[in-house]
């Protein structure tokens, strides 16, 4: 089975006046990143290998999930500001079948709402979009729609 987990990094802080790249989590992102890792690992749900964009949102972001999971991270700079297109082909390049992939809008939004056929219509920061696929070939899972997904977002308490 192939399992792709998507997160949007968590909220970052403008204010600081640094580049894009550069920006770090705020306050809302640095409470949220550990509560979706948290959420994410009592699921069962665990990732072999997690990418992330080299901004430093999401590689804060990544490393939380990281250590929530116990993972590695495995940074991409192919992964800053990439379309959905290029976030799927980095996951089935990962010669892992369960990876979670950690970038940025709008790629992550048009992602998750094509393999979702619709039912995902925005990923907020620091949410996390799980999918199914019933093979361990990426070329059919980047091929077909996956079995099952599910989504859950930081405000949503009753996810997890």
């Amino acid at each position: 089975m192939i399992t792709l987990i998507l997160v949007r990094h968590a909220k970052s802080d403008w204010a600081t006046g640094q580049d894009d790249h550069e920006r770090p989590l705020n306050d809302r992102g640095r409470r949220d990143a550990p509560t979706m890792a948290r959420r994410l690992a009592a699921t069962g749900v665990r990732p072999a290998r997690i990418l992330s964009s080299t901004a430093v949102r999401a590689r804060t972001t990544a490393q939380v999930f990281a250590e929530a999971l116990g993972v590695t991270v495995e940074t991409d700079e192919g992964l800053y500001g990439a379309a959905g297109s290029r976030l799927l082909d980095a996951a089935a390049a990962s010669g892992v079948t369960d990876v979670m992939v950690v970038a940025h809008d709008p790629g992550m939004t048009v992602l998750a709402e094509r393999l979702s056929d619709g039912g995902i219509g925005a990923m907020p920061t620091c949410a996390v979009a799980t999918f199914f696929w019933d093979t361990d070939d990426w070329d059919v899972a980047t091929a077909v729609p996956p079995a099952r997904w599910s989504i859950d977002i930081p405000r949503d308490v009753s996810a997890g």
